[in-house]
């Protein structure tokens, strides 16, 4: 198989895309026949060289395919061959009357890249090192916010993770690329020199985002996607449900440390018709099934060792009594919250309900007109 000019010999890509292209029940989960489409269809793309390797996933409804190659980010081909899995897949859902049937996707023909059209996309390019454990999270019923808290613990905070202490590899920190969602434009911040200036940002998920974080001499350490449907679509038409690339071990966090940063299920807003804030659960794959009130956010974690571009495993990382008690605490603050029914600070601020379905509902509400005394 043939390398792009752009890729440096011995750099693997591992690009992980997403769309919620039909639901099963309701916004519950992604049907078997779906993903065994998308199993085919990426089988045969792995035989005709387009990939080296692959995984299909799932969180609650939407489907997430992983996958390696040497074409580099921005590919392309292989965003392409998403594409075509993602329009497969809506065909399907459209068959068997699945809910929000290629709900993500917003745009009628591929343009050379998936960016923009309404899919998730989280790419990264290194060089494989002796040892290459990556873990790939993914989020249903939220917006690309939610990794800011527990990114910023495994990246920053030596309460979290320990090897910014003692580790002299990790010492130095590392340097946070944050993306303005509103005026499209990204900050990089490097910890822990300008550790209060990054908080100042990312402590206002709804605006600022992480992006991607490196090491201090430039190698890639995370990334995740940054897609706002809302404001592709200038509507409603769904959370974002994020992805996560997060490499471990020898310089980086270690496997239990970035593991560590999901185990206080944070606030995260979304959840039922993406206008509430709720605790994100840390979960195995097959708990990945959002119920309650479509609810409350789930994360999975699949681990697996990169082998001279092969995906071995998944490892499902979540799949973990340690992580009983924060989803017992899960749990209780969605019960805490969901007593507040429509109040704040349960459901979103009305800057926040801008995207969802509640203008329509003022709109209604301010056209009527006042009553004569």
């Amino acid at each position: 198989m043939k390398r792009r000019k752009s890729v440096k010999k011995n750099q693997v890509t591992i690009s992980v895309i997403k769309a919620d292209i039909g639901g099963y029940v309701g916004h519950s989960a992604s049907h078997p026949d779906i993903l065994a489409l998308a199993e085919r269809l990426m089988d045969q793309a792995r035989a005709d060289g387009v990939v080296v390797d692959f995984c299909v996933t799932n969180v609650g409804d939407d489907l997430d395919l992983i996958m390696t190659h040497y074409r580099g980010n921005d590919s392309k081909v292989i965003h392409r061959l998403a594409w075509d899995i993602f329009m497969a897949g809506t065909e399907l859902a459209k068959k068997l009357k699945l809910y929000g049937a290629g709900q993500d996707i917003l745009k009628d023909a591929f343009s050379g890249n998936v960016k923009g059209m309404g899919p998730g996309v989280a790419e990264m390019t290194f060089v494989e090192r002796k040892s290459e454990p990556v873990i790939v999270f993914a989020a249903d019923k939220c917006a690309p916010g939610a990794w800011n808290l527990p990114v910023y613990r495994i990246f920053a905070d030596p309460f979290n993770t320990i090897g910014l202490v003692i580790d002299p590899q990790m010492h130095d920190g590392f340097k946070f690329e944050v993306h303005d969602l509103y005026k499209d434009r990204d900050i990089v911040l490097s910890c822990p020199e300008q550790m209060y200036d990054l908080l100042v940002l990312i402590g206002s998920p709804e605006n600022y985002v992480i992006k991607n974080v490196y090491k201090k001499n430039g190698e890639i350490a995370a990334a995740s996607s940054t897609q706002k449907l809302a404001f592709i679509a200038g509507r409603y038409v769904g959370k974002d449900d994020p992805v996560l690339i997060v490499r471990c071990q020898s310089g980086l966090p270690a496997v239990g440390e970035v593991l560590e940063g999901f185990a206080i299920p944070h606030l995260v807003s979304g959840w039922m018709r993406g206008s509430h804030y709720g605790p994100l659960m840390p979960v195995a794959r097959a708990d990945a099934t959002p119920s309650r009130f479509d609810g409350p956010p789930r994360v999975i974690g699949q681990g697996f060792q990169v082998n001279n571009g092969k995906l071995v495993g998944p490892r499902d990382m979540f799949a973990d009594v340690s992580f009983d008690l924060a989803r017992k605490r899960a749990n209780e603050i969605a019960d805490y919250l969901r007593r507040h029914g429509p109040f704040e600070p349960h459901r979103l601020g009305l800057k926040e309900m801008e995207y969802t379905t509640l203008p329509q509902v003022l709109d209604k509400l301010m056209g009527r007109r006042k009553r004569k005394k």
